[in-house]
């Protein structure tokens, strides 16, 4: 059967064999998180870094993509610059310039939520492609588990986001209006369906 190409907008590299590189980037991130827990269901936090690679993959992401959605929170939470530093040392300039397209801050602390997700939307308005696919698998993890989350506890979730209710909807709402102006990309249907199941699951709730 003759290899078809990626259907317009999708990202290359989907037919690529992951070699050691990947490995040895799948054994750093796990160094750097592996005593951290996700937000709400308080699992591994690096089952989130394995499934937003799984999700760059799946969506036709090439090696490089994918190791960076395994880093792409390493420089924001375990280092800053220097981490990023680390990881353009090890992984080359396309993983890093992916992880700092991905990040929304580097200071320590971190500056105020709502200024810092304005300067980061700001941002990814002019992101590469591999920026937009990395981004929009970490936001569809996080929807999958936030979704998941508030069928199980309700309104009680929003108190674990810093941004409450209003603050975080209005976060992912403005990310995907966001990604769905550039290019194509065939993940931003996915990440479409969930924010409408996610906004409707609230406003059921809500109208109760």
């Amino acid at each position: 059967m003759n290899q078809q190409n990626p259907p317009k907008g999708e990202a290359s590299g989907s037919n690529e064999l992951l070699d050691k590189q990947f490995a040895q980037a799948l054994c750093y991130a796990w160094e750097l998180h592996c005593h951290q827990r996700r937000k709400l269901a308080e699992v591994p936090f690096f089952a989130h870094l394995m499934s937003v690679a799984g999700l760059v993959l799946d969506y036709g992401g090439n090696q490089q993509e994918a190791i960076a959605a395994l880093l792409h929170d390493a420089a924001e939470d375990q280092g800053g610059l220097e981490r990023l530093e680390e990881i353009r040392q090890r992984f080359g300039d396309q993983v890093a310039a992916i992880v700092k397209g991905c990040t929304d801050s580097f200071q320590q602390p971190k500056p105020p939520w709502r200024e810092r997700k304005e300067q980061f939307l700001c941002r990814l308005a002019e992101a590469s492609d591999s920026v937009r696919l990395v981004c929009a698998a970490d936001k569809i993890h996080n929807l999958r588990s936030l979704i998941r989350a508030y069928r199980a506890h309700g309104e009680t979730i929003w108190s674990a986001f810093r941004g409450g209710r209003e603050g975080t909807l209005w976060y992912y709402r403005t990310v995907l209006e966001v990604l769905q102006k550039g290019r194509p990309l065939p993940i931003l249907q996915e990440l479409a369906d969930l924010w409408d199941q996610l906004h409707r699951l609230v406003a059921q709730e809500n109208h109760r």
